[in-house]
């Protein structure tokens, strides 16, 4: 049985005020219009899909489509915004906070728009941190470099106290930039708010350099960390040839998804081995994953290895659970773990020389590039747009290319992972030569 309203957006009540913009409800006046609150997209575009559905004479589940409304919710003239950045680093935050104060500015006429600084602190006033006027000329140029203009932080605060602050300042609309836990926090901050009765629009935007938001095509930055960690695998497939039996290690980020190590594998194609927390492997016996580098060596002398931060895990005897600010599990080091376990075997059998490379943070605080700046721009016009027409716990995200409005409790359910049957592994495989199964 479908669930119709899966994908449903909460709204604030009933817009009263008409847009700004001058676009057009015509088709064929050569003018973009307006988007109506009916216009759905198919969640599932599949022709298996559309036959069950048919079969079932039910109705596909839809989306609400991404873009702007004719009436809107807010009063522009009189109408505060604030923008927050949260957790990690990653590629492309200032483009998406100078998007999101362009459109606010310029599009909708909206003068006041605040920073909330490093994270959900900067909304719990004990902690001391003063908030940031953000106007055009602030953050006109600040898309041409990485980390985040506001600042971040990880960690949990009191949802009561944070929308105390939002009242207290009169923010009629919160833009949180951030992963999991970020939108984990903007459900929270909602249920407060609607607990409370009040009209404030909280808004995600999904930000994760693993690429492991549900749901969605991808995260922005993804595309810039593996086009960033890529020229790596290069010079470290150099180190690997200029020496006899030479060896290189490279650490990638991914945490619970192996998506960037694979993806830089696939984008600089000199990678043997690519190691991801999907995948179960060993390194003993014949079928394990040191006996096929040794293999590897006999046959070419080098090796290239690619790993993800929290591949491996299960190596590790004897581990304690240890979680961060953010509540994720703080994984053992796996790559050094790697370069000893092969120093270790190899130490009675051949000589080898390896080298290790962790750029995890040279790839985060990248600055985006124009693929991903292309994105931001878009997550950040949209979010406005659903913003101003009243919507509410929302992520404004892209689906079968097509950017859209899903429910943050959608797209926190779970985390997106590598399907090891799928064609995007089999293609890793198929492009490092390593075997389906090490162990």
């Amino acid at each position: 049985m479908n669930d119709k309203n899966r994908f449903s957006i909460e709204s604030l009540g009933a817009s009263q005020y008409t847009s700004p913009l001058q676009l057009s409800t015509v088709k064929g006046d050569h003018i973009f219009s307006f988007v109506s609150e009916s216009d759905r997209l198919v969640f599932d575009p599949s022709i298996q899909y559309y036959n069950q559905c048919l079969n079932d004479g039910e109705a596909p589940i839809c989306m609400e489509k991404a873009g702007p409304r004719q009436n809107i919710f807010f009063d522009a003239k009189n109408t505060t915004a604030a923008i927050v950045t949260c957790g990690g680093l990653c590629p492309g935050i200032n483009n998406v906070i100078r998007g999101l104060v362009m459109a606010l500015h310029y599009f909708y006429g909206i003068k006041k728009i605040i920073g909330i600084p490093y994270g959900y602190e900067g909304l719990n006033p004990e902690k001391g941190h003063d908030f940031v006027e953000l106007t055009p000329d602030k953050v006109k140029d600040i898309h041409q470099f990485g980390g985040t203009f506001l600042g971040s932080s990880r960690g949990e605060q009191d949802v009561s106290v944070m929308v105390d602050t939002l009242e207290n300042n009169r923010v009629d609309m919160l833009f949180a930039i951030g992963g999991d836990g970020t939108l984990k926090g903007v459900n929270a901050i909602g249920e407060e708010i609607a607990k409370r009765n009040g009209k404030i629009s909280v808004v995600g935007i999904p930000k994760t350099i693993d690429n492991d938001i549900d749901l969605i095509d991808e995260s922005f930055g993804f595309q810039t960390a593996f086009d960033v960690a890529s020229p790596i695998l290069r010079d470290a497939h150099n180190e690997a040839t200029g020496a006899y039996n030479g060896i290189s290690i490279i650490k990638l980020m991914g945490r619970d998804s192996g998506f960037i190590a694979a993806s830089a594998a696939l984008a600089m194609p000199v990678v043997n081995f690519v190691l991801i927390p999907e995948m179960d492997f060993s390194l003993e016996g014949e079928e394990g994953f040191l006996k096929v580098l040794e293999k590897r060596l006999q046959e070419k002398k080098h090796a290239v290895i690619v790993v993800a931060e929290g591949a491996g895990q299960q190596l590790f005897k004897d581990r304690k659970m240890v979680k961060d600010a953010s509540g994720n599990v703080q994984h053992e080091d796996i790559g050094v773990f790697l370069k000893e376990k092969i120093i270790e075997y190899f130490k009675e059998k051949r000589p080898v020389t390896i080298k290790y490379i962790d750029p995890s943070y040279i790839v985060r605080c990248a600055p985006a590039n124009s693929s991903d700046s292309v994105y931001c721009s878009g997550l950040a016009y949209h979010a406005v747009h659903g913003a101003m027409a009243g919507k509410t716990k929302f992520v404004a995200s892209r689906i079968n290319n097509r950017y859209v409005y899903l429910p943050v409790d959608e797209v926190t359910k779970k985390r997106k992972k590598i399907d090891l049957e799928g064609e995007f592994w089999f293609s890793v495989l198929q492009s490092t030569g390593q075997p389906f199964f090490l162990g």
